[in-house]
């Protein structure tokens, strides 16, 4: 296959994923995306993690709160836990790396708030720590994974959404939650300030 031929394959197994995501979660995601609003109507505050690409993920999600999206509005509140290098070398360093999330949740987080936990294969330990210490501080969560769910899925409750990209393939999962994680802020904006002009 030539180089181009290859880069088009990529291209159309994108599409065809993104295609799928959006059949199965368009609901799901517009749920999301009211849980996270409600949080945000009540004074609470947004907390994201995630590892490697899923980290970058978090760190877009939570600036696209502080900053804006697509329309000016004030900032909203939101934290990327994966964003400080000092606090996560301290805590993986005096504990472990599974508990580089918990440790910042059970600091930081408190009932009302919700945690955005991103994940592709929905395994990874930090991750799932977070979650289960989001739910002892009281808070919902809103997590984004593929696969099949992996052990995170087992984790979540009634409270929680999960947003589950139907793909095996990590690249396509990542850039479907990139698109998801789109989604989310248009609709939190345009329920915030009503339709774009």
């Amino acid at each position: 296959m030539n180089p181009e031929d290859r880069v088009r394959e990529h291209f159309a197994a994108s599409i065809s994923v993104k295609r799928e995501a959006a059949d199965l979660l368009a609901a799901h995601i517009v749920r999301a995306a009211a849980l996270i609003t409600g949080v945000l109507l009540e004074n609470g505050k947004l907390l994201a993690c995630g590892n490697g690409g899923s980290a970058g993920d978090a760190q877009h999600f939570a600036a696209e709160m502080l900053n804006r999206f697509e329309m000016e509005r004030p900032g909203l509140p939101a934290i990327a836990l994966t964003s400080n290098s000092s606090t996560l070398t301290a805590i993986a360093n005096d504990y472990s790396y599974a508990e580089v999330f918990s440790k910042q949740i059970r600091a930081l987080g408190q009932p009302g708030d919700l945690l955005v936990a991103i994940s592709t294969s929905g395994q990874s330990a930090n991750v799932n720590l977070a979650i289960e210490t989001a739910h002892e501080r009281g808070m919902r969560v809103v997590a984004l994974s593929g696969r099949d769910g992996g052990a995170l899925a087992g984790l979540l409750d009634g409270n929680d959404v999960e947003l589950r990209v139907p793909s095996d393939n990590t690249a396509r999962v990542q850039e479907t939650h990139l698109l998801i994680i789109h989604c989310l802020c248009d609709l939190i904006d345009r329920t915030l300030l009503g339709p774009a002009t």
